[in-house]
């Protein structure tokens, strides 16, 4: 089995799974927004603006993940620019930095995680908020090795970065 079958196979389970976890996350942070921006439980600016950062997040994830698991099953063997090593290297490299940037601002906003008996609003729902952005950043992580392995393929074929994710 060549390693393009594991791309074919696997590009949309990675995808799956960034739209899958996304959409959670999405829902957290959708709902601690809507929640600040009711009942101004947010403990300041600091929490509400990183809540809303994560929910940024996640809907660019989502949407884009969408397009892109579309557009790989749609063409995936056609050529098309947008199923390029270069193009999913660019999409996955800034939704690894918007990640990092999540998760690490959320885990500092937390300490690391709250202690829940200590009586913090939405203690539960911050931590849930931290692990899941955390698990949307290994995700990411993993998919930008793939595709960096991968863009090194494509070059040593003599396609380059703009060549294919999977040979035709």
């Amino acid at each position: 089995m060549s390693f393009d079958s594991h791309v074919r196979r696997g590009h949309p389970v990675i995808f799956g799974l960034l739209i899958f976890f996304g959409i959670i996350e999405l829902a957290i942070s959708a709902w601690l927004v809507s929640r600040y921006n009711l009942h101004r439980a947010d403990r300041g600016a600091t929490e509400r603006d990183r809540v809303r950062f994560t929910l940024f997040a996640a809907i660019w994830t989502v949407v884009i993940s969408i397009f892109y698991l579309a557009l790989f099953q749609h063409s995936a063997s056609t050529g098309s620019v947008a199923t390029s090593v270069m193009s999913h290297l660019i999409f996955l490299v800034l939704t690894w930095i918007i990640w990092t940037t999540s998760a690490a601002a959320v885990t500092q906003m937390l300490g690391g995680g709250l202690n829940c008996s200590r009586g913090y609003t939405y203690c539960g729902q911050l931590n849930a908020l931290e692990a899941f952005a955390w698990i949307m950043w290994i995700l990411t992580t993993f998919a930008v090795i793939v595709v960096i392995v991968r863009g090194i393929k494509a070059s040593r074929r003599g396609d380059g970065m703009k060549g294919q994710l999977v040979s035709a």
